[in-house]
């Protein structure tokens, strides 16, 4: 069995940083990744970011590329999300998520997710 903690959000004001962390008990880091969403009010969940283990694979869609990085610390069972220059449209809940499965590590939209985490709300100011 899973579970996932994130933590590090807050209310910050345009071009800060932050960085969210999720901590995972279980098994998630013998999965095959792990990935970050977010979720704004009246807006579907969209992925941020994701990391196939083996591969050393990341995927960032353009919102958020050259801002975001993620990466992993695999002694203490958590993943990070660094976020950098934010803007207002950065505001929405966070979510981490285990990759379940994948048919092509190199195709995000390939992957399956399962086990969420509760979410880190993240409010970025003007």
């Amino acid at each position: 069995q899973v579970q996932l903690v994130e933590s590090g959000g807050g209310l910050v004001q345009a071009g800060d940083s932050l960085r969210l962390s999720c901590v995972a008990s279980g098994n998630a880091f013998s999965r095959r990744g792990m990935g970050w969403f977010r979720q704004a009010p009246g807006k579907d969940r969209e992925p941020v970011a994701a990391m196939a283990w083996t591969e050393n694979y990341t995927y960032y869609p353009d919102s958020v590329k050259g801002r975001f990085t993620i990466s992993r610390d695999v002694a203490k069972n958590t993943l990070y999300l660094q976020m950098n220059s934010l803007k207002p449209e950065d505001t929405a809940v966070y979510y981490c998520a285990v990759i379940l499965t994948m048919v092509d590590a190199y195709d995000p939209s390939s992957y399956e997710y399962g086990y969420w985490g509760q979410g880190t709300q993240v409010t970025v100011s003007s």
